[in-house]
């Protein structure tokens, strides 16, 4: 049996405590079917000294810096340092602790801790993502950074950006879900009582206000469409399902979804295309019907352009280690029972 995947979960005061918590209680969770834990999570420090919090109380860390050095995952939680957020520069305790790191692990910053990756250096020239309230700053910091505020997170090789606070939770399913596959991160989020996937970026949640649907919303249409995503869902028929005019009903949606109703309806479906691929042995193009996506051509124009694989590739990359016994799903209602 291998040993459980090793993850330094780094505070750096003063810390914020929801994003330190996040890892511990994501990772920690997931478990292969004979209940054996696959990540062994450890929160460090600088120095084993109590890390204060943004919120009133100080976090006493398990380990020191030495264990980052024993870390294949190496996550690096908000934090509202001086320097690193101000004006660029990484206190040489910090530098010392981070190059200790080794060069094959995967590092990942979760919200600002985003500022001191990049104030390390270890972002420049890479992809990467903050929390949006931030990236003025940010870019005024480190314009060798390449940011979009706009995702949940973004994965450059082996080096990853959550955007802000609750995102950490995305991306540590999306760790769960890479190492593991996707039946594995789902039980993980069923525990977590948490979606296992967020359609959508950061966008959506920036400074708008979010009406209150009532019983005239779009929600009813919406999760009519998950359960028929197999048949031509046309503006116009969604529209008439939710009794609204075309008109009205894009302005409802996109107030209440951040997306258009078209780009909503095709990430469902990739989704669910993606769910399938992930866990039936249905072929490519018996998927793409099921998603309502048409031909398999049609599926690979999109999963290339959504993920940059083709659907078999992905299939490789994302199906579960281990024999799943997930049977056949017809249509997306079994999708949206799991995710609940």
């Amino acid at each position: 049996m291998s040993e459980p995947h090793k993850v330094a979960v780094l505070a750096i005061a003063p810390v914020v405590g929801f994003d330190l918590t996040i890892p511990p209680t994501v990772l920690g969770c997931a478990e292969s079917a004979d209940g054996t834990p696959l990540y062994d999570v450890h929160v460090c420090g600088v120095t084993t000294e109590g890390v204060p919090a943004t919120t009133g109380y100080t976090i006493v860390p398990e380990y020191g810096p030495e264990w980052l050095a024993e870390a294949d995952t190496v996550i690096v939680t908000g934090t509202k340092i001086i320097g690193p957020r101000t004006d660029g520069s990484l206190p040489a305790e910090i530098a010392a602790a981070l190059a200790t790191i080794r060069r094959d692990a995967r590092i990942i910053s979760i919200c600002t801790g985003a500022f001191v990756l990049a104030a390390a250096g270890i972002l420049d020239g890479r992809r990467a993502t903050t929390h949006w309230a931030f990236a003025d700053r940010f870019r005024e910091l480190y314009p060798l950074v390449r940011l979009d505020e706009n995702l949940l997170f973004v994965e450059d090789g082996n080096v990853w950006t959550a955007a802000g606070l609750a995102a950490g939770i995305d991306v540590c399913l999306h760790i769960i879900r890479s190492d593991h596959g996707s039946e594995v991160a789902n039980r993980a989020a069923r525990y977590c009582v948490v979606q296992p996937w967020r359609d959508g970026g950061q966008s959506q949640f920036i400074e708008r206000n979010v009406p209150d649907p009532g019983d005239e919303g779009t929600a009813p249409t919406r999760g009519w469409a998950l359960r028929h995503l197999e048949q031509d869902l046309d503006l116009t028929t969604l529209a008439a399902h939710a009794r609204m005019s075309v008109r009205t009903f894009t302005r409802r949606f996109k107030a209440e979804t951040g997306l258009a109703p078209g780009t909503w309806l095709l990430q469902q479906r990739l989704r669910h295309a993606r769910h399938l691929l992930e866990t039936t042995d249905l072929p490519v193009d018996a998927v793409a019907h099921s998603a309502g996506i048409g031909t398999a051509a049609s599926l690979r124009h999109h999963m290339r352009a959504a993920v940059g694989l083709a659907p078999l590739a992905y299939r490789k990359t994302f199906r579960a280690p281990a024999p799943m016994n997930a049977a056949p799903l017809g249509n997306a209602a079994a999708l949206a029972g799991a995710a609940g």
